[in-house]
């Protein structure tokens, strides 16, 4: 009897056993491949009555997608402050490190808050080829009290958005950060009032419409067919539809702001003691900090632009990675070679050149051409503040375009070199037949040109035009005495450091 007992009780508990591993492995399959599901057949309905259309629900938000721009965007303000202040402080003289770090700090905040009032509107907005409109005037239609509701923006991905705030509250550390590059080129000599009135000024005429003209579009959730992408592409920006690829600025930031630092340094004038006397660097070690912040920031200066959480966003995070490492490298290598030893200065200035080089190519190209595209900028851009500066002949401080000028333009071109999938590169999406297309690369470089051309001739009139009224109207240089007694003294009242 107990025997027959302890026999059944196994049996049970061998098949409990089982059927435990059974259920277990059921279930394994759906969590590892989850099948849909087929939707529930409606209520049978009278031949008479037509059966409503549903609505497709309105995209919402992704919290993994909005606290990554939030990051980025945060990341993008301590590119500017501290890390332009800082790498541009350490560069000039000791009675001059104030006043640069104040025109950073306010040029930022200016920028802000002109960006908060008019300038999104006219740079996100539909309005013409060119500029866009007043329907975001003071941000408004964006936040609805009565419902605490808050638009959405679109991203790159059809059915994918952010909130429109984080796209403004991003946007806005790009027009502040390029604003505020353009100092460098006649620091240690311009009027305190005289940058921020030309900084106003440039922004509107110039910032805006290159914002408008490259990034501009209404998004590809309305393009479902070559019709619908016709019409929403003749809505955007005149450089977006001609196909330029500039992912995060190469043309809209870094040649922007150059050729507008380039036009100051001819126009303010040279220095007191430019060419005779040694003008040095008063704190590499400042120098060098700035330049460590603008590389950790820019991660979120160049992966935030793919405005989503995603595998674009990572290629553009590796990109930049690689790529200023790899420009850091050679214009050390170079500087080694040609002058017997590699300095510190130049391995910050060669970081900061492949970020400038990557920035319009991170999400455009493979890992081999950020590489490429850095290793070559940190070439191009050492000759750029040797050779091509000697040759131009301007006082250009802080080498504004011998690096971002010089940088964004090879890695614009280079850009459309790398692109096609020939060499590498990621291609372009198609939204009307929701797949991605190889680009040509002859075609792409011309466009790429275009784009180029365009900035450089739009930024250098604006600035030039801008500066006249500037001097016109406040006057643009501080005087003989204040220029050599030192901006921190004359302009603000303060010391960088005690004596």
């Amino acid at each position: 009897m107990m025997k027959r007992l302890l026999s059944m009780l196994a049996l049970l508990g061998m098949l409990g056993f089982s059927g435990l591993t059974l259920a277990e492995e059921a279930v394994a399959p759906t969590v590892a491949a989850p099948v849909a599901t087929a939707p529930v057949a409606p209520a049978a309905t009278p031949a008479a009555a037509p059966v409503a259309e549903v609505a497709a629900p309105a995209p919402v938000p992704n919290k993994g997608d909005t606290a990554w721009m939030i990051v980025a965007t945060m990341m993008v303000i301590m590119m500017s402050i501290p890390g332009l202040a800082l790498f541009y402080g350490g560069l000039v003289r000791s009675k001059n490190m104030l006043s640069v770090l104040m025109q950073v700090f306010s040029i930022f905040a200016l920028i802000v808050v002109l960006w908060a009032i008019y300038g999104y509107s006219l740079a996100f907005t539909e309005g013409n080829a060119f500029i866009g409109g007043f329907d975001r005037l003071f941000l408004k239609g964006i936040f609805d009290p009565a419902t605490g509701s808050v638009a959405n923006a679109a991203t790159f991905s059809k059915g994918v958005v952010i909130p429109e705030f984080v796209f403004v509250a991003f946007q806005a550390t790009f027009a502040a950060i390029t604003t505020a590059l353009i100092v460098g080129a006649f620091a240690e000599r311009m009027k305190f009032s005289a940058v921020l009135l030309f900084s106003a000024l440039w922004f509107t005429f110039a910032y805006l419409p290159m914002a408008h003209m490259v990034w501009f579009w209404t998004g590809p959730d309305a393009i479902k067919d070559a019709a619908a992408l016709a019409t929403e592409t003749a809505k955007a920006g005149w450089l977006f539809q001609k196909g330029a690829l500039d992912f995060a600025g190469g043309t809209v930031v870094h040649i922007n702001a150059a050729m507008a630092g380039l036009v100051g340094a001819f126009v303010v004038g040279k220095r007191i003691g430019y060419g005779k006397e040694a003008l040095m660097p008063h704190n590499l070690t400042m120098t060098m900090v700035g330049a460590s912040l603008l590389w950790v920031g820019w991660f979120g200066f160049n992966a935030g632009s793919a405005l989503e959480a995603n595998g674009t966003a990572a290629l553009a995070f590796i990109n930049t990675l690689n790529a200023a490492a790899a420009a850091a490298l050679s214009w050390t290598f170079i500087e080694y070679l040609t002058k017997g030893k590699p300095s510190m200065l130049g391995a910050a200035s060669g970081a900061v050149a492949g970020l400038v080089a990557i920035t319009p190519a991170c999400g455009w190209v493979g890992v081999g051409g950020a590489l490429a595209i850095g290793a070559i900028a940190g070439v191009v851009c050492l000759w750029g503040v040797t050779g091509l500066k000697k040759l131009l002949g301007a006082d250009d401080a802080l080498d504004v375009f011998g690096v971002h000028g010089i940088g964004g333009i090879l890695g614009a071109l280079l850009t459309g070199v790398f692109n096609p999938w020939s060499m590498g590169g990621t291609g372009i999406p198609d939204y009307v037949n929701n797949t991605i297309v190889t680009t040509d690369m002859l075609s792409q470089l011309w466009i790429q040109a275009q784009a180029v051309l365009t900035v450089m001739v739009l930024s250098s009139v604006v600035a030039f035009i801008c500066y006249k009224i500037v001097d016109m109207t406040i006057g643009l240089r501080v005087s003989e005495e204040s220029e050599r007694e030192g901006l921190d003294v004359t302009g603000h009242g303060e010391r960088a450091y005690s004596l």
